[in-house]
């Protein structure tokens, strides 16, 4: 295991890199605007799960192979954009609730939301590349086996994203609340998800 001082120094590196809000966060707003507290969380469960299997990739060794592979990451790469952007286009078209009937009526399904967050994030190389190129840094080959210690502040960076995420999702959905109407919100909601979803789609197809 790293040493303590190591640890230490990962720990506030991490939490400088969370303080700044990513796609991640952006697209767990955006649920939790859209559809509530319940889903913005649902949604962060999604992601950190997602994240998780890449932490897993990564100590196996896995996104090494991937990163080395143009074919692979291209693939990886358009099929996330994609996802993103059909999320977008399905939100645009997806019927409008009556009127007085409010932003709960029809909840979206939390498996939905959760499969949505798993394969955003799982689709999407660079956070792979992300495990691949950060964690090794805090790595000490003398400290035990390199897979292990991957592993561990993998799981140490899904848990602190966990709580930095959810921190965002409440926050999001208690302004939801207070400046959403019944009626007229929701059509503005929609549409707004609808654009991040799509910007979020068009920003990983690009950089």
């Amino acid at each position: 295991m790293p040493a303590s001082a190591t640890l230490l120094l990962y720990v506030l590196s991490t939490a400088a890199l969370l303080a700044v809000p990513g796609p991640s966060v952006v697209y767990v707003v955006a649920r939790a605007v859209e559809h509530g507290r319940a889903a913005g969380l649902v949604s962060v469960l999604g992601l950190e799960t997602g994240a998780l299997l890449h932490v897993l990739l990564a100590a196996g060794g896995v996104t090494a192979v991937l990163a080395s592979s143009e074919w692979a990451f291209a693939v990886l790469r358009y099929g996330g954009a994609a996802y993103l952007l059909w999320l977008g286009l399905r939100q645009l078209l997806s019927r409008r609730r009556p009127a007085g009937a409010g932003p709960a009526a029809t909840p979206a399904s939390r498996r939905r939301l959760f499969r949505d967050g798993v394969l955003v994030d799982l689709l999407n190389p660079k956070t792979g590349l992300f495990f691949l190129a950060f964690l090794p840094q805090f790595v000490d080959p003398a400290a035990g086996p390199v897979a292990l210690q991957v592993l561990v502040l993998g799981l140490l960076f899904v848990v602190m994203a966990t709580a930095t995420d959810s921190a965002y999702a409440l926050t999001a959905a208690a302004l939801r609340n207070r400046v959403a109407r019944p009626a007229s919100g929701r059509p503005v909601l929609q549409r707004t998800t609808a654009v991040v979803y799509c910007g979020l789609g068009g920003l990983a197809a690009v950089v």
